[in-house]
């Protein structure tokens, strides 16, 4: 036992009854072949025993003393683990948050604070060193510190310090193996041993979740890098104006008041007004730019990718229309797979609510965070998705010696020393510069060095000579107050008190929406976004000059859109348009998802509105589970329509028949069709793009870079081989190139539908011709990957999820990866469905991403909410609580969701009280 706990009546967590059995039995069964898996075959000559994978498990009955408390904090869990907090100090709260957290999850904190700090070799060696550059040179930790010391509020920085506090608590006379498993994987190799935890560890991981959700800055990556192929015209093509007239806005009600000049609810648009679309004087960057992007690709995949699918979806419905009476809100945040989770669920509960005691919530959090981040309290519910703000923005530098040009001037670079230690091997040392747009990130590639060596540029532009730097602005490098914003949501307790902890969620910028047990609902734009000076940001601009830019204060909160009880009864955020633009200025984005799931959602709700039905928790949980495919019910009309000789292919063709454009895993239908819009997507656009945009390996004959078009034949056609990673190359399939297809198919002769006739095995001229060929290209594409029987096909097969321990699962031994990782699951949805499971079109079908919870809230009567998690609450491989909501997650179910004091008790399993020490 550790030196500072002493226990009583302990136990490692079981769930109760026959579950609990069972569960324990598994887990057993996992050690035992853990342990023969260890022995026989990593090989380096050391033993595990049983002892040691159970070693790190957590004590769950009893009581353990700790360090610091001022009185008894009770940690009630429930059969799945879930931990509800009961304590009469918020110092003591969140000190227990501290302690519980790292007893289930310290091996993901201390991987997270690492990543943010550009310190990964520390941990694991060499092969980091790239990716802790490029993160020093972003400064995550460096911004967080300054939050810490000049920014975030005293009690903010008391509750951290708490939390720091119980961390340390759990940490104290432990060894890396009385942890995790993983530490003594780690320890095979490396002596790296864990260090105390500090409130600014926290703070940065907000820094990981902003650069997660930062907008479209890979938009603007690949916009550029189609310059070399593509026409002003045809890059317009494959990047649509968003069809606000199909698409609802979040918000229909309200405008500047041009009066007050700030947004009112009642006010009227005046339409016409558009957000700037003055471009920047740089219509491209040349195809360095791709060097960005492949250094984007190696940012570890705690992050995931991030393109034009990921989001979110939550919706909030009055309850004049629901059968509670009450509001509804439902929420599911999409993001990459994790093992495990990103969140962990918690209720933090004050015995009594005082001025010492403040907070009675509960919901989702993060693993290292103090609070809760999405869920509810007493009085209101609130929720999640991506606002999808442009706060980002590429600036070419022109260097000249130690300084970059400015309106005519050399200014020095700020500049400072960096030392990264690595695991095994000598340290490495690099310099960081910065001009007055950002750090430079192109001095973390040999390759950036050159890029905008051909970027069209204005006559009065800096001799580009070897070609120039590119810098970043990004709002989140800037110290903000979001870490003060996540502890007033927690207190809040009506619309106003929410809308001013909206105001300090600068970073990331999230669409928040809201419900109260008064009955009122609400939905708040809150964020730092920046005015330009000139431009929109969907293109790299000059750095060189003062006429571009950012203005000094970002777009004040007042003027950011809000609604509260719109006449329509309900609010949709899926990530589409917040405000229909042409009413609105100034601008949030050019880059919005292009509103399928939501529109979707607004369908669903609306269609039960108008028949006089009442919105039940059961379809909102139906809701979040609907598989639709937009793109199929306009595609397999045309499709059907085309006449097929080819036997095998007409008898794929036939599955289309009658299908209602569900993707359920068991569905033959959805995987026929799927395979063909891959195909279509491959065939019109994806092999006219340039090869930094393609799949990594992938190659193919295509001609010269320098062609006038995708179509043109005056010259000798070339071999070239794609180099992005599949999870982010294009075309990814998602809602943006439905909107491409969709303005594209009464032109039946358009030149997107014509492949080159050098490739005379895939030479098309027309629409039909090309649809036929992308059915023929499906059939046997399918044969390959599921045999030629097609009564065996399913959308599962081809559609699965593997949860892969984000360390040790991707970059271990092989058999490591096989003990920590878990899966497949065959799932449903796809693509732009409400029921998100995410796949890259151009790199395969596998799940890259996923409702990563998902969250019914019954305001006001919350002991009847329901909620469900990925994985589980524990981050130890071979405990029971590591996967075992998955299951039921994959097939749309959710699990009771226990509030009140009276609900925790009848649902706690295992009960463990801290102590003073």
């Amino acid at each position: 036992m550790p030196a500072n706990t002493t226990a009583s009546s302990g136990s490692s967590g079981s769930a109760g009854g026959k579950t609990g059995k069972k569960k324990g039995r598994r887990a057993r069964l996992i050690v035992i072949v853990l342990v023969l898996a260890l022995v026989a075959g990593i090989g380096y000559g050391a033993f595990w025993s049983v002892t040691t994978v159970r070693a790190s498990y957590p004590q769950t009955n009893g009581s353990i003393k700790i360090d610091g408390l001022t009185g008894n904090v009770d940690v009630k869990r429930d059969s799945y683990g879930i931990p509800q907090l009961y304590a009469d100090s918020d110092a003591d709260l969140f000190r227990a948050q501290g302690f519980v957290q790292a007893q289930d999850r310290f091996w993901e904190m201390d991987v997270r604070r690492h990543m943010t700090a550009g310190r990964l070799s520390e941990m694991f060696g060499s092969g980091q060193v790239d990716t802790d550059a490029f993160l020093r040179t972003l400064g995550w930790r460096k911004v967080a510190q300054k939050e810490y010391d000049t920014v975030l509020s005293a009690d903010t920085k008391k509750n951290l310090q708490a939390y720091a506090d119980g961390v340390n608590a759990y940490l104290k006379g432990r060894d890396g193996k009385d942890i995790s498993v993983e530490y003594a994987a780690l320890g095979l190799t490396n002596d790296y041993k864990p260090t105390k935890w500090t409130p600014v560890d926290s703070v940065a991981w907000l820094k990981a979740m902003a650069w997660d959700l930062r907008g479209n800055m890979q938009d603007e990556i690949d916009r550029s890098l189609m310059t070399s192929r593509l026409s002003k015209k045809q890059i317009e093509d494959l990047y649509p104006a968003y069809p606000y007239d199909t698409h609802k806005p979040i918000v229909s009600e309200g405008a500047i008041s041009p009066v007050t000049g700030k947004f009112e609810r009642n006010a009227t648009p005046t339409s016409g007004i558009g957000a700037s679309t003055v471009q920047g004087a740089t219509e491209g960057v040349n195809a360095q730019l791709a060097s960005l992007s492949d250094t984007l690709d190696q940012i570890p995949a705690l992050l995931g990718p991030n393109g034009n699918g990921i989001g979110s979806n939550s919706w909030v419905v009055s309850g004049d229309y629901t059968t509670t009476g009450k509001p509804l809100l439902a929420n599911d945040p999409h993001l990459a797979p994790q093992l495990p989770s990103l969140w962990y669920q918690m209720g933090l509960h004050c015995r009594q609510i005082s001025a010492t005691c403040q907070y009675d919530t509960a919901g989702y959090t993060f693993s290292g965070m103090p609070g809760v981040i999405i869920g509810h309290n007493q009085d209101i519910a609130w929720g999640f998705t991506n606002l999808g703000a442009d706060v980002t923005d590429l600036f070419l530098e022109k260097v000249s010696g130690d300084g970059y040009q400015y309106d005519g001037k050399v200014k020095p670079f700020v500049t400072r020393e960096e030392t990264i230690k690595v695991a095994g091997g000598a340290s490495r040392h690099i310099t960081v510069r910065e001009t007055n747009n950002g750090p430079l990130i192109s001095d973390r590639s040999s390759e950036l060095e050159k890029v905008g060596q051909k970027a069209p540029v204005p006559s009065a532009a800096p001799d580009r000579a070897n070609g120039y730097a590119v810098a970043l602005r990004w709002t989140a490098l800037d110290a903000g107050h979001s870490m003060d914003a996540v502890f007033e949501l927690n207190r809040a307790k009506d619309f106003p008190s929410f809308r001013k902890a909206a105001e300090h969620f600068e970073v990331p910028s999230q669409n928040l929406i809201y419900a109260d047990n008064k009955g009122h609902i609400g939905y708040q734009a809150p964020g730092k976004i920046p005015v330009r000076k000139t431009g929109d940001g969907t293109m790299p601009s000059p750095g060189w000059t003062s006429k571009y830019g950012w203005e000094k204060d970002p777009i004040p909160f007042d003027k950011l859109p809000y609604e509260y009880d719109p006449k329509r009864g309900y609010i949709v955020t899926a990530n589409q348009a917040v405000i229909d633009e042409n009413t609105y200025d100034p601008m949030l984005t050019k880059d919005w998802g292009y509103g399928t799931r939501s529109q979707r959602i607004n369908d669903l709700i609306a269609g039960k509105i108008k028949v006089g039905e009442k919105i039940s928790t059961e379809d909102m949980q139906k809701m979040q589970m609907d598989n639709t495919s937009e793109i199929a019910t306009k595609l397999v009309p045309e499709l059907l329509d085309i006449k097929v000789s080819d036997k095998s292919v007409r008898e794929a063709q036939k599955l289309l028949e009658g299908w209602d454009s569900k993707q359920e895993p068991d569905s033959a239908a959805a995987a026929y069709f799927n395979a063909v819009w891959r195909n279509i997507l491959k065939l019109a656009f994806g092999d006219k793009l340039p090869k930094e945009m393609r799949v990594k390996g992938e190659c193919l004959t295509v001609l010269p870079a320098d062609s006038t078009g995708p179509v043109d034949e005056q010259d000798k056609p070339v071999r070239e081989c794609g180099q992005r990673d599949a999870d982010s190359a294009q075309p990814d399939g998602g809602d943006r190139w439905y909107q491409v297809v969709i303005k594209l198919m009464d032109d039946e002769n358009s030149d997107w539908w014509k492949a080159p006739k050098h490739r005379k095995d895939k030479a098309t001229e027309n629409r039909d011709q090309l649809f036929a060929r992308a059915m023929k290209d499906a059939r046997w594409e399918l044969t390959a990957k599921l045999g030629k029987d097609m009564s065996t096909w399913s959308w599962g097969r081809l559609h699965q999820l593997t949860l892969k321990n984000q360390t040790l699962g991707t970059e271990g031994p092989d058999l490591l990866q096989r003990a920590l990782n878990r899966g497949p699951w065959n799932l449903g949805g796809g693509e732009a469905a409400v029921n998100a499971s995410g796949w890259n079109a151009a790199g395969g079908y596998e799940v890259i991403w996923v409702p990563s919870m998902r969250m019914v809230v019954n305001v006001g009567d919350w002991d009847k909410s329901r909620w469900i998690n990925l994985t589980g609450a524990s981050g130890h491989a071979f405990s029971a609580h590591y996967t075992d909501q998955t299951d039921k997650w994959a097939t749309g179910g959710l699990l009771d969701w226990s509030f009140g004091t009276n609900a925790v008790a009848k649902s706690t399993k295992d009960t463990l009280t801290l102590k003073p020490s």
